[in-house]
């Protein structure tokens, strides 16, 4: 099982990232991410599904043509572990 990160733990993790910000009145993470077109934002998605399902550990996401929203938090520990930070690094990979 998964430990809930303290504050300055999140902060140093989330430094160490590009884009993602703390999601305001929740203890989350969220990123937008862009793509040339619907192709290939169904792609990254369907990527981060399956390294999502390995992980057990899914993403709460929104998609509209060539954008997906997505937010990151382990709701078993009601805030944020590492298992957020490691998908939000493998989602930065696969969207290049």
């Amino acid at each position: 099982m998964s430990q809930k990160l303290m504050a300055k733990e999140v902060a140093t993790a989330l430094d160490q990232l590009n884009g993602w910000k703390k999601v305001a009145g929740r203890e989350a993470i969220e990123k937008q991410f862009k793509f040339k077109n619907f192709n290939q934002a169904f792609a990254f998605m369907t990527r981060i599904a399956l390294k999502a399902e390995k992980m057990d550990h899914h993403p709460e996401w929104f998609n509209v043509y060539n954008r997906v929203e997505v937010t990151l938090a382990t709701h078993d520990v009601d805030g944020l572990s590492d298992k957020d930070f490691t998908l939000a690094k493998f989602m930065d990979l696969a969207a290049g």
